[in-house]
């Protein structure tokens, strides 16, 4: 696979959002798109009240105008986009109810779960249609399995539900998930150039550059909020580009610190309900680190860093280093 192709993807992508963001920006104050700002959050949340939410659109905006301009055509074109934008509309009916409705949870758990089912079960379809390999690989083994039958299809739509959720679980801070999507997909990136899947480089590079070109305008203090529309779509594209390239196992290293978010929240409920005892101050995790007094700036930059070493430890046990 051509680096150069994906390089051009990334500034052309970013480029896009650059553009895109500061037009888009102005129309969601004016449309009173702000955000809602739950009361139990941390308290130094409720001055980002009223900022602009939505900003996602912008992302899946710049990601498909390049993806499109760029990728090759063929299945894996197809579920990488439909996981981006089907996951992404789920994202945007949850903030549009938010706004609508001026509060602070949208679709229910229910209408949120129907949503990904249905993503998750026209993905499998695209994949039974394309002969997909059904056998999952230990990073850094030879070792595989196969989940030959139907066994594979509803391992891929639970997968598909935790990366989406705990990728939003990660959007709670300015320039937070932008940051560490970045850094993960950019690992895929690499991947996909080792898997000599074009469709799943191109795909990472473009929201490489929707999330940075977004970044330049979500960086503390955000001046806009990317909401669902933007979470469950980066979610969407990362684990669509894992299972395309046939790494599904690997998002639990290169997604390290989505994978971190999403058990302190799992184990944070867990104990409050066996227990009656939290073990953290507060969930997700990054909320923790704010509450111990860590600046919300210190709080991104040292996720940031460990998504890094955590992106460069899953490339080395793929050898894809």
């Amino acid at each position: 696979m051509d680096y150069q192709l994906l390089l051009l993807t990334i500034a052309v992508s970013f480029i896009l959002a650059v553009i895109a963001a500061p037009l888009f920006i102005p129309l969601l104050r004016r449309m009173k798109f702000g955000q809602q700002v739950r009361d139990d959050g941390p308290q130094s949340h409720l001055k980002k009240a009223g900022t602009p939410t939505m900003g996602g659109i912008v992302i899946i905006v710049a990601f498909t105008l390049s993806y499109l301009k760029f990728s090759v055509v063929n299945t894996d074109f197809y579920v990488l986009l439909v996981a981006t934008l089907g996951y992404g509309l789920i994202g945007f009916l949850d903030d549009y109810i938010k706004i609508v409705f001026k509060r602070s949870l949208g679709l229910t758990p229910r209408q949120k779960l129907f949503g990904q089912l249905l993503v998750g079960a026209v993905l499998c379809a695209l994949l039974i249609s394309a002969g997909h390999s059904t056998s999952i690989s230990i990073p850094g083994t030879s070792f595989s399995f196969d989940w030959s039958g139907w066994f594979y299809y509803p391992f891929i739509v639970i997968m598909m539900m935790a990366i989406t959720n705990a990728v939003n679980f990660t959007d709670g801070l300015d320039g937070l998930l932008s940051g560490v999507s970045a850094i993960a997909l950019a690992a895929y990136a690499v991947v996909a150039m080792q898997a000599t899947s074009i469709a799943a480089g191109v795909c990472a590079a473009a929201m490489i550059g929707a999330v940075l070109g977004f970044l330049v305008f979500n960086a503390y203090p955000a001046k806009v909020f990317m909401g669902d529309t933007g979470s469950f779509g980066i979610g969407g594209a990362i684990g669509a580009i894992a299972i395309v390239t046939k790494s599904e196992l690997l998002f639990l290293v290169i997604g390290g610190v989505f994978v971190i978010e999403m058990l302190s929240v799992v184990l944070q409920v867990a104990s409050f309900k066996t227990r009656g005892k939290r073990i953290f101050k507060m969930s997700p995790i990054h909320h923790h680190f704010e509450l111990s007094g860590w600046s919300e700036w210190r709080v991104v930059i040292t996720f940031w860093a460990v998504s890094l070493v955590l992106a460069g430890l899953g490339l080395y046990i793929s050898k894809g280093l």
